[in-house]
């Protein structure tokens, strides 16, 4: 595993990629490589036992040209500045990619939240709800979930800056419960536009997806959901599926449903009764299939690990999972990686459904929802292929930043300047 590369220096480099294949100053690009603006905060917290928790946050707001900024909030121990600058950065350019009017943000806490009860978490979420309220708003910046947290998280922000702000803004956040005016098809949404962008790119190369080898590194939500989808919709095969505890393996296929079922009961997959084999994270990475799909955190192949690398196909579930090193050398083997800012967006893409509900106040079937984000996905998908063929472009990352930043700047150019 790749953990000493700085997911911030992937995210630069790949904006400068991109960026040789437009006519633009280095000025603007680096204004494109770097956040706006970034709060740090410490949060503090009275735990169950009466002592006082101190907690690392942070908000990035990357690019604010298209619209709002947008994008999650995660819960997890390795949190750090840089991680969620990167990671603001990401969203930019995936909700460019995909053409919604939104910019770029992202959050987190450094916290693992399986050591705390519900009651804590619950102080510590609306401690950093209060300290975002003057960032956050319908027209200004929109959270959503990550890592670790879920439509219960996203509840208790939402009602936290209900009342400091004595308003009603269901808008402020996505990701809520329907009750809470979630959208109907968010859940599955990122799973949803992995399995949409894989059938496409299986379409593109002229390749059969029913009875096609699927691994799965990471079955938390995107993950699983991505696995069923494959599995029910279109007959691909999961040969190998994987959590934090190691993969299990059976060439002959694995049942989606009965591992996210056992999953669920045992807290990791190890153990899996119907695995032929158990498997490291990096062994499932390797495996000679047909479609890989990384779902996990980034930086999970690196330059070691992509010259193992047997898959065909790669989707990108999780933000970042190559470091640039990898990028390159699975581009010399002729390995088709669906970028994460177009596998994974579905997740935003149906945010913004949700956000466009809320603010008229009428909501949709889960029918409309998924038809909806198809079109946008395989829109989406068609357009980078046109770019990465018209300009002879290395790679799909490549394609999808440069329709990107060019959707970016022209937003900068057309709002002018002023002092």
């Amino acid at each position: 595993m790749a953990e000493d590369v700085n997911p911030f220096e992937s995210l630069q480099e790949q904006i400068d990629d991109a960026a040789e294949h437009l006519d633009v100053g280095d000025d603007v690009v680096e204004r494109l490589k770097n956040p706006e603006r970034v709060l740090e905060t410490n949060l503090s917290v009275e735990l169950d036992d009466g002592s006082i928790g101190v907690f690392r946050a942070y908000r990035s707001q990357f690019n604010g040209d298209r619209g709002p900024y947008k994008g999650g909030i995660r819960y997890h121990p390795d949190v750090d500045r840089d991680e969620v600058k990167a990671l603001s950065g990401w969203m930019v350019y995936k909700c460019a990619v995909v053409d919604i009017p939104y910019g770029g943000g992202k959050g987190g806490i450094v916290i693992d939240p399986r050591e705390y009860s519900t009651d804590e978490l619950e102080r510590i979420t609306r401690a950093f709800a209060e300290e975002l309220r003057p960032l956050i708003g319908e027209d200004r910046d929109i959270p959503a979930p990550d890592v670790n947290t879920g439509q219960r998280e996203m509840n208790w922000i939402k009602d936290t800056y209900e009342t400091l702000e004595n308003t009603t803004a269901p808008g402020v956040i996505t990701g809520k419960a329907i009750e809470s005016g979630g959208s109907r098809g968010r859940v599955e949404a990122t799973g949803r536009s992995t399995m949409l962008t894989a059938r496409e790119a299986f379409d593109y190369l002229g390749k059969s997806l029913p009875g096609a080898s699927v691994a799965v590194q990471g079955y938390g939500n995107a993950g699983s959901i991505a696995a069923k989808l494959l599995q029910d919709d279109h007959g691909a095969n999961i040969v190998a599926v994987s959590d934090s505890s190691g993969a299990v393996y059976n060439p002959s296929g694995l049942d989606a449903h009965d591992v996210k079922a056992f999953k669920n009961e045992t807290g990791s997959v190890s153990g899996y009764d119907d695995a032929t084999e158990e498997l490291t994270n990096e062994e499932l990475l390797t495996l000679d299939v047909d479609l890989l799909v990384p779902a996990a955190l980034e930086n999970a192949i690196d330059a070691d690990l992509a010259a193992d690398v047997q898959a065909d196909i790669i989707a990108e579930a999780a933000n970042g999972p190559l470091t640039p090193a990898a990028d390159d050398i699975l581009t010399e083997k002729d390995v088709l990686v669906i970028p994460d800012i177009l596998a994974n967006a579905g997740g935003v893409t149906v945010s913004y459904f949700e956000w466009v509900q809320n603010r008229q106040r009428f909501y949709w079937t889960e029918e409309r929802v998924n038809e909806e984000l198809e079109r946008h996905i395989v829109e989406a998908f068609d357009g980078l292929i046109d770019c990465y063929e018209e300009r002879d472009l290395p790679n799909l990352r490549t394609a999808a930043y440069v329709v990107a930043l060019r959707r970016v700047l022209s937003a900068y150019d057309e709002a002018g300047s002023w002092p």
